[in-house]
């Protein structure tokens, strides 16, 4: 069908771990280019094309849907209720059944939302239940599908929680099975927050922004995401938003334009160079009161420590995006340049324009796998 697909990823899901089987190693798709390149080429007269194309193929869609392996009816002798699960859920509910469960089950793994098999289970079972993570995306869309008056459940409804992950106790408790036996919570194993890496650079960075950001009466930090987003925890609390990718430069932009002062954004060196680039560039062009500063880790350290698009560049391209030289500082935070840096923000949220300011200390967590690398050599 030439059409985007799609992935609806879940938390759980994506922190679990299970042993794969490969069945043999497939060789790349060939090089290939649609017939109708026009598709490609999203002018209003191809869109209106494409878009009726679209909708003539939906109904293939559903059809396939209904026939996929993926997407499982396994009928049962108590119908006296449905269960429509989903990804992690229907592990859960096989967990709670370890048996075999005794009401029919649709494990849905494939959209569209298979509308044969939702309405065959209607018609067969006195009420649903729909057991899904996130977004009750799946029950919104059965009660589209189904026209007549029926007992629905699931998060929308109450049986299971609105917010958060779901458990197999809350699927339990959902199919009004007896809870299990629980234990008391230790008092040896406690909660622990997320914390930056003992000697990160980033701690150096926001001990020293905290203290001149208190400075201020009005000052307002404007934080991105990265590891250095939770500076937004104890016991620094020196972030006051985090949004999106690139929002930290954009936002103290707005701020700035304002009235804010001092409106300051801290940056990773991989998120700027992602998409905080077009909001500097913006800042430039519309001379705003803004200090940025490009916590330079040399890595991207949220996600493994790949490398960084913009390593060893940071300067070069802030210049090139118009920043004046004169105020594109570099210093290295540590403890013994904590005056040092805190000089250089002074500085540079005095100064009536755009400044950037780039703390500049390999991440921890790579120094050491370096440092490891270097050893065995």
């Amino acid at each position: 069908y030439r059409i985007p697909v799609l992935m609806r990823l879940t938390t759980r899901m994506a922190h679990s771990r299970a042993v794969v089987e490969v069945a043999g190693v497939r060789a790349e798709n060939e090089r290939s280019y649609p017939a109708q390149t026009r598709q490609w080429v999203l002018m209003p007269g191809n869109s209106r094309v494409r878009y009726n194309t679209l909708l003539d193929d939906y109904a293939r869609f559903e059809t396939e849907a209904a026939e996929s392996r993926f997407n499982r009816y396994t009928d049962a002798p108590d119908k006296s209720v449905g269960i429509i699960a989903c990804g992690i859920a229907h592990n859960y509910l096989a967990e709670n059944y370890p048996g075999g469960c005794p009401h029919p089950v649709l494990k849905i793994s494939q959209y569209p939302l298979p509308a044969s098999l939702v309405r065959r289970m209607a018609s067969e079972c006195g009420s649903l239940l729909i057991i899904e993570e996130g977004q009750p995306v799946v029950e919104q869309a059965v009660r589209g599908i189904l026209p007549a008056p029926l007992d629905i459940r699931g998060r929308m409804t109450g049986q299971l929680p609105r917010t958060g992950e779901l458990t197999p106790d809350s699927v339990r408790a959902a199919l009004g099975l007896a809870p299990h036996a629980t234990h008391a919570a230790s008092q040896i194993v406690v909660p622990r927050p997320p914390a930056l890496c003992q000697g990160c650079g980033h701690r150096d960075v926001y001990t020293a922004l905290k203290e001149i950001a208190d400075e201020y009466e009005n000052a307002k930090v404007f934080s991105d995401i990265g590891c250095y987003t939770l500076g937004w925890l104890a016991p620094f609390h020196a972030i006051d938003t985090c949004v999106d990718m690139g929002a930290s430069i954009t936002m103290a932009k707005g701020a700035a334009d304002a009235g804010v002062y001092p409106s300051i954004a801290v940056i990773g060196d991989s998120t700027f160079t992602h998409s905080g680039m077009t909001g500097l560039l913006d800042a430039v062009n519309e001379r705003s009161n803004i200090t940025v500063i490009i916590s330079d880790n040399l890595t991207t350290g949220m996600t493994g420590g790949q490398d960084s698009a913009g390593t060893g560049r940071l300067e070069q391209i802030c210049a090139g995006i118009g920043v004046d030289p004169a105020h594109i500082r570099v210093v290295v935070p540590l403890p013994k340049n904590r005056e040092e840096m805190k000089a250089i923000l002074r500085e540079e949220i005095a100064y009536d324009g755009v400044s950037v300011v780039i703390p500049r200390r390999e991440c921890i967590q790579t120094a050491k796998r370096h440092n490891a690398a270097k050893q065995k050599q």
